[in-house]
């Protein structure tokens, strides 16, 4: 063991001249340990979240999904989507056209995102284990097409599950001029039935605004045949989602953008890294305010062991020696401050995942879930701890170095 770890470590735990820099010492340590558990339970929450909003869209969101990187459509013969669709990975592939119109039922109406699909859709996603009603999910049946709605847009039309009667849906026509004095010859009018099902993804960018129905309802009503504006791709049980994405987006070029189920959502988890990235930078704020305690405590200690440090000069200790004593005190009260606070964190990470310690309500199934999610992931972990360390050593070089320089 070094001269100066071994005399930093007699002076952190051997008694002092004043007990007050004993208790500080105290303080020290302890105030670290809370914000470090802090921001490890706090990053954890944010992550629980994030897994959890994840786990939303697993039922209406593809694995994959291939967009055009110019243009709401694109041909649906292109070879490059061709050598996609016969990739040995891919198990599902349902083309999709997609874009806004007005519904209209009744005496209400709403701007809506008519997505057509292919009828293999359910095997696609999960969407017939989000369907709710007394029918079963269908997109057409003959000549007759269904609409299958969000349960927001449902209640927002009036029509709860299964509705009498037709559904008309109108479309800006794609070509052509405006005639003001007939205004209705600028739209495309077809009208949907229901399937007698209603869909929920807990989530209201799909349940307020979406109506799913077939590919060529879609088609003609948006103008687009041999057009789509997507290729949604379901791949084989154990297949490397990485790197079969890789594959696909090299053989995709410039032109086409492969999307995996976050990029999806892209602009949904932007914003949640946001407020971690927030949370983090506004607790490591509160972790330099704890490490004042250790200035305190390194200052009184300074002055408290002025004779031995006169010794240690007399003795012939050069003047870096002695700074590394007094901040390697410092760097062991942030070590023991870290590792105890990240234990803590880490255990009520654990205690809330087991027994859902925090309730998000006072009844239960008022929320989605009853209590707070918590995702443990060692990266955010590790951050937490190296950043305490860092905070902890740099807070402690300009004090010692003043401190020393005064007591001179």
């Amino acid at each position: 063991m070094n001269t100066e770890l071994f005399i930093a470590k007699r002076y952190l735990f051997s008694k002092k001249g004043t007990n007050v820099i004993n208790v500080i010492s105290g303080i020290s340590v302890v105030g670290v340990m809370i914000a470090t558990m802090a921001m490890v339970v706090v990053m954890s929450v944010f992550n629980g979240f994030s897994d959890l909003v994840a786990t939303f869209f697993t039922s209406f969101d593809p694995q994959l999904k291939v967009v055009p990187v110019e243009g709401k459509t694109c041909a649906a013969d292109d070879p490059v989507l061709v050598e996609i669709k016969k990739m040995d990975e891919v198990a599902v592939v349902s083309e999709t056209v997609e874009d806004q119109a007005l519904a209209v039922y009744g005496d209400r109406q709403a701007m809506v995102v008519v997505k057509g699909v292919d009828d293999n859709f359910s095997s696609l996603t999960n969407i017939s284990n989000i369907c709710y009603g007394e029918g079963t999910f269908a997109l057409h049946a003959a000549d007759l097409q269904y609409g299958v709605m969000g349960i927001r847009l449902a209640s927002a039309l009036g029509t709860g599950t299964y509705y009498p009667g037709y559904m008309h849906v109108y479309a800006p026509q794609r070509e052509g001029q405006l005639d003001v004095m007939n205004p209705m010859s600028g739209f495309v009018v077809d009208s949907l039935l229901s399937s007698g099902v209603v869909f929920s993804v807990q989530q209201s960018r799909y349940d307020s605004n979406y109506i799913l129905t077939s590919l060529s309802f879609a088609r003609m009503l948006f103008q687009c045949d041999g057009e789509i504006s997507a290729l949604e791709i379901k791949l084989k049980g154990g297949s490397d989602i990485v790197r079969v994405k890789e594959k696909m987006q090299k053989a995709a070029g410039e032109r086409y953008k492969v999307k995996d189920r976050y990029e999806q959502q892209e602009e949904t988890f932007n914003i949640m890294k946001i407020e971690k990235l927030m949370a983090y930078v506004f607790l490591t704020f509160i972790l330099i305010v704890a490490c004042f305690n250790i200035i305190g405590s390194l200052s009184m200690l300074i002055i408290d062991k002025k004779k031995d440090v006169e010794t240690l000069r007399s003795l012939g200790a050069r003047e870096g020696l002695i700074k590394r004593i007094f901040i390697l005190e410092g760097w062991m009260i942030s070590m023991i401050g870290a590792v105890v606070g990240v234990g803590l964190g880490l255990l009520l990470c654990w205690l809330q995942q087991q027994y859902g310690i925090v309730s998000l309500g006072q009844s239960a199934g008022a929320f989605i879930i009853d209590a707070y999610p918590v995702s443990v992931h060692y990266t955010d972990v590790a951050l937490v701890f190296v950043t305490v360390i860092v905070v902890g050593f740099l807070s402690v070089l300009y004090p010692v170095h003043y401190a020393l320089k005064r007591e001179r």
